[in-house]
């Protein structure tokens, strides 16, 4: 067969940029290829046309991951045109963290639509902030598991595993924080696990001192006081004020108490 030189003249289109440069940089076959759902119909197909003509390897990549849109109240996919597009400026403005906004995406499945707010956005940031005032507040790591606390690890994986099911994966790291039957050290061992998948900075965060007011500590004291005395309802009054005075106290398993601000 005759060979025919053809002349190409102009760019190539963006299809063929994008199977090339993920061709060069993550091999002729790699597992994972991310993209907006839009993408799906045209552009991933022509990746895969050119780069499996091209190599010859079928399947050019293993598993397709295609996020649905971020979308407005109304339903709306956010779009600069709409006029109300979100902006990492915009975030900052708002004194939104980039972890913040880290755990508010966690909250919804990359399957489907996630709703923007501003109230989603606070409360993931107070979720976020419980969630580290939590780790922190487990004290030392456990070196070991025990059978109840690998059980979570188990259920951790299944839900990760499961199409990146991140909002159930979530939500097993409060009930595992509530969990009596597992140490604090073992949970601490388990959060600093599942923070390798949800990528939150637990470990990493570092714990500004807060100085407790002379007042808050004798509320405290009379407090511990007050449980060892079993008088449920003095406690009870005297942790209420000491939340309004914008202090949590939470109580240990050894009879103790720990101080923070809210």
């Amino acid at each position: 067969m005759k060979k025919v030189k053809v002349k190409l003249i102009g760019y190539p289109g963006w299809h063929l940029e994008c199977s090339a440069m993920a061709s060069k940089y993550l091999g002729e076959q790699f597992d994972i290829h991310a993209g907006g759902m839009d993408l799906a119909p045209v552009h991933h197909t022509n990746e895969i046309a050119q780069a499996e003509c091209a190599f010859g390897k079928k399947p050019w990549v293993k598993y397709w991951l295609h996020g649905e849109f971020l979308v407005l109240k109304k339903g709306e996919k956010m779009s600069k045109s709409s006029g109300d597009f979100l902006t990492l400026s915009v975030l900052e403005e708002k004194g939104i963290a980039p972890l913040d906004y880290r755990y508010f995406t966690l909250t919804g499945h990359y399957r489907k639509p996630l709703t923007f707010s501003w109230e989603a956005l606070e409360s993931a940031k107070s979720a976020r902030k419980k969630l580290q005032e939590a780790y922190w507040n487990l004290g030392k790591k456990s070196a070991k598991l025990r059978a109840k606390a690998k059980s979570y690890e188990k259920k951790f994986l299944s839900e990760v595993n499961d199409d990146l099911n991140m909002p159930k994966a979530l939500a097993l790291v409060w009930t595992l924080l509530k969990e009596k039957g597992i140490s604090d050290g073992e949970k601490k061992n388990l959060l600093e696990s599942f923070d390798k998948v949800l990528g939150l900075g637990l470990s990493k965060a570092k714990k500004a001192s807060v100085k407790i007011p002379k007042e808050i500590k004798a509320l405290a004291e009379e407090r511990l006081v007050a449980r060892k005395e079993k008088d449920w309802k003095k406690s009870d009054e005297l942790r209420d004020k000491i939340n309004a005075a914008g202090f949590a106290i939470n109580d240990e398993s050894d009879g103790t108490y720990k101080l923070n601000k809210n």
